[in-house]
Formats: structure tokens, sequence, C-alpha cells
């Protein structure tokens, strides 16, 4: 499965402790250019994780064109998508629109859900890792969180 990340979903997983687990899922990771430059405004262990990521080819790095779809996220991913199976977005706006292009998309939860089915993880008590999520500072209403791990 090819899929194409977007910044926050790396950022959320990683403080889970969850990126590295979330790789294992899919054959190909693409991340625009644009993502590897905002994770690497920090000095940070994520920018060194997602450097040896790319160095052994676990991510693959790809320069951001141009396209209809491209335009049509008002510039929130990039090329790529198009071909992947599935684009990883948290943000709300971006999803419905990617939803709206025909893109499959899938977000932080989906993967941890996935994790869990795929017994990559541990069933996790849900209040736990409802409150992990809120000290990231990751937002999300309970009732929708509820409904993704029913």
């Amino acid at each position: 499965m090819k899929v194409v990340f977007n910044t926050s979903p790396i950022i959320f997983l990683y403080k889970l402790g969850y990126l590295e687990l979330a790789r294992s899922l899919f054959d190909d990771i693409y991340i625009p250019t644009s993502v590897y430059t905002e994770i690497g405004e920090k000095e940070d262990d994520l920018k060194t994780l997602v450097e040896g990521f790319i160095k052994v080819g676990t991510f693959k790095q790809r320069k951001v064109k141009l396209t209809n779809i491209f335009n049509g996220l008002n510039r929130r991913i990039g090329m790529g998508e198009s071909e992947a199976d599935y684009v990883i977005l948290d943000d709300f706006v971006a999803r419905k629109e990617a939803v709206r292009l025909g893109l499959n998309v899938k977000g932080t939860l989906g993967i941890i859900r996935k994790l869990m089915t795929d017994k990559h993880i541990e069933v996790i008590d849900m209040d736990d890792l409802y409150e992990r999520l809120k000290k990231i500072r990751f937002r999300v209403k309970r009732d929708i969180f509820n409904r993704i791990f029913e």
C-alpha cells in the first residue's frame, strides 16, 4: 500500500511512540518536501528519525509540483497523493477537500486503530489514549474519538 503523510500525523504518531510501528502498515511512504522541511525546522529526535527513514528508504521524499490536486487542496498536500492509496491527514479542511477530490483519507486516529486491529499494539484503554492525545495537543471531540474506536 502506498501512502503520503502530512506533517501532523508524523508528529503525533511519533509523540505517542507509534511512528515506527505505523511504517510497518505500508509498502511505500512518501512525504512531500514541504513536510520534510517543516519537520526539519527543529533539531530534535523526530528530525533525526525522519532523516534516518529517508536514508534507508523507509520514507521517500517527493518534491512538490503544482498539480490540480495540489491546487485543490490549497497547498496543504503535494505531488504523489493522486498516485497513493491513502493520504494521511489530520487537518479537517484538507481532509474534506481530499475526500471531495476522491482521495482515500486516513488520519492519526485511523492509523492507531489499524495498529490495534492488526495487533501491532495491544488494545489500549480508551480513556488513557484520549488523555495522552490531549497531553500532546491532539484535538478531537470525545464523541468523534469514541466513534472511531467503536
